[in-house]
């Protein structure tokens, strides 16, 4: 099996994680957005136990979403590298902030770009599974103005 391994910025957290993610995109949502500072975030997800946490603590963040899931961001608290990310509507998964990974970082195939709808116009990729949002998409609320999509 495929093993690979990543980090935080300042090393303090470490990770491995065996095979291929069972999903990947380049997500453009708000969440996304504010989760890493930029324009769209990287994701990988695997199964929960094929992520293994080697050393370093994390910190949880955690916020409801406009479709009413909690969304929950681990990150270093010393350089504050977004890691991880646990959502309730998956539970069995484990996102992993793409970027994080060892050189060389993006080993796995990006399959999907969603939320297009919040896309920053100078962003283009020649992924060809596009969506506006993505299928579990089910706002039972607003989102705090920070938080609002596009």
């Amino acid at each position: 099996m495929d093993e690979h391994g990543g980090g935080c910025a300042c090393g303090a957290v470490r990770y491995r994680v065996i095979g291929q993610p069972v999903k990947t995109a380049v997500c453009h949502c708000r969440y996304c957005q504010l989760r890493t500072g930029s324009a769209f975030g990287l994701s990988a997800y695997f199964d929960a136990g094929k992520v293994e946490r080697l050393s370093g603590a994390l910190k949880d963040y955690s916020f409801i979403t406009e479709s009413g899931r909690r969304f929950t961001t681990q990150f270093c608290p010393d350089c504050g590298t977004s890691v991880f990310w646990l959502l309730e509507m998956s539970p069995d998964l484990i996102g992993v902030a793409g970027g994080t990974f060892d050189p060389p970082t993006f080993w796995f195939p990006v399959t999907r770009e969603i939320f297009t709808r919040s896309a920053a116009p100078f962003v283009h990729t020649d992924i060809p599974a596009k969506s506006e949002t993505t299928a579990s998409y089910a706002p039972v609320g607003a989102d705090p103005l920070a938080r609002r999509g596009g």
